[in-house]
């Protein structure tokens, strides 16, 4: 007759701990946490990309001008602190924007309210309308080079939250 061998198994005993775990684990803040990140990286690439006007390049300077004003509009301010241009915490503004979940997208929206930032990023006519001015694209060419980073992010993020379900025994 022949032998079948022998079998352990409590290797698979352990295996099926560590499916349940993760089965518990919480994807929808994992989700939320991945999407603020990326959220927060995108604002530090645009916010450093953005131009700011100096008074003295205008033709006729505005009294009491301070250039930058459409660097600040890529952020608010919060209950605590404000955030932006001069302040470079932009990981403490992504923790409080809100994160929303469509279908099985998670998107959070990133906007500058100022008037002019469309005019800025995509280009604009001179005022005599006679020429154009080229767009400085701050968003686009920041979103592109988010995206083609953002592979590698997101693995490292699900690496260590996979790490941290299938290491604790």
């Amino acid at each position: 007759m022949a032998r079948w061998g022998r079998a352990d198994f409590e290797q698979l005993k352990r295996l099926q701990k560590k499916m349940e775990k993760l089965q518990r684990a919480d994807f929808d803040k994992f989700c939320e946490e991945a999407a603020k990140e990326l959220a927060a990286r995108l604002l530090a690439k645009v916010i450093k990309r953005t131009p700011v006007a100096e008074p003295s390049a205008w033709k006729t300077p505005v009294k009491g001008y301070v250039g930058g004003t459409l660097r600040r509009g890529w952020t608010a301010r919060t209950e605590s602190e404000a955030i932006g241009g001069g302040n470079t915490n932009v990981t403490a503004y992504a923790e409080s924007l809100i994160v929303r979940k469509v279908g099985n997208t998670y998107e959070i929206e990133i906007i500058n309210p100022v008037n002019y930032a469309a005019y800025v990023e995509f280009g604009h006519r001179t005022a005599n309308h006679a020429g154009w001015v080229n767009g400085r694209f701050m968003l686009t060419i920041s979103e592109q080079e988010l995206e083609a980073q953002a592979p590698n992010i997101l693995e490292k993020k699900l690496m260590k939250f996979l790490g941290g379900v299938f290491d604790g025994d």
